[in-house]
């Protein structure tokens, strides 16, 4: 009699192993957070154009907030120039309060942002990581560049043709502080350029 219960859980649990790793194999690729939150937004203010761009400009600034974080903790730990981890504690320590900011701000209007690093802001990540000693040093500058000229272009275009009022104020206070970080990227890089 012992031995048919104990069969029997042997099967069962094989059983139940089996329906598990299937499972697994069927399970589709998760989806990108950044398209994941505008796929919600749209849903949500498919016929409201206004809250839509307003929606994308959170969701675009919430990314650049994501990477510039783990880009800047990278450099604080990879990077053995002094200079280097001071810009990547600053972008740590303000990329971290705007997130805190835009999180608030897309709350209260009810719009659905990224919580974690997005597929592109994984890759320029992993493509940093590669690198070391002065080549590390040299991509984090140029990347430091290239994305916060982006990112001020984004908050000057929010900053005068948002619909809301709140995000508008949001992206013209933030200007000058990315202004200056993509000042300290520049010296950087012509530091690192004389090397």
């Amino acid at each position: 009699m012992k031995k048919l219960a104990l069969a029997v859980k042997v099967i069962f649990g094989a059983g139940l192993i089996l329906i598990f790793l299937n499972s697994c194999k069927n399970e589709p690729k998760q989806e990108d957070p950044k398209e994941a939150a505008e796929d919600t937004n749209e849903a949500k203010f498919d016929s409201i154009e206004d809250k839509q761009d307003d929606s994308e400009f959170l969701v675009d600034i919430t990314e650049v907030n994501l990477a510039e974080i783990e880009i800047g903790k990278l450099a604080q730990t990879k990077s053995t120039n002094a200079e280097v981890k001071k810009l990547g504690k600053m972008l740590v320590d303000q990329h971290t309060k705007s997130a805190s900011e835009v999180s608030a701000l897309a709350k209260t209007k009810n719009f659905t942002i990224p919580t974690s690093l997005t597929e592109e802001g994984q890759e320029a990540y992993n493509k940093l990581n590669e690198k070391s000693g002065v080549d590390f040093d040299k991509k984090f500058a140029d990347m430091m560049i290239d994305g916060h000229e982006k990112a001020i272009n984004e908050l000057r275009k929010a900053s005068e043709s948002a619909k809301d009022q709140d995000i508008k104020l949001w992206a013209s206070k933030n200007i000058a502080g990315l202004t200056v970080h993509l000042e300290h990227a520049k010296m950087l890089k012509q530091g690192l350029d004389k090397k």
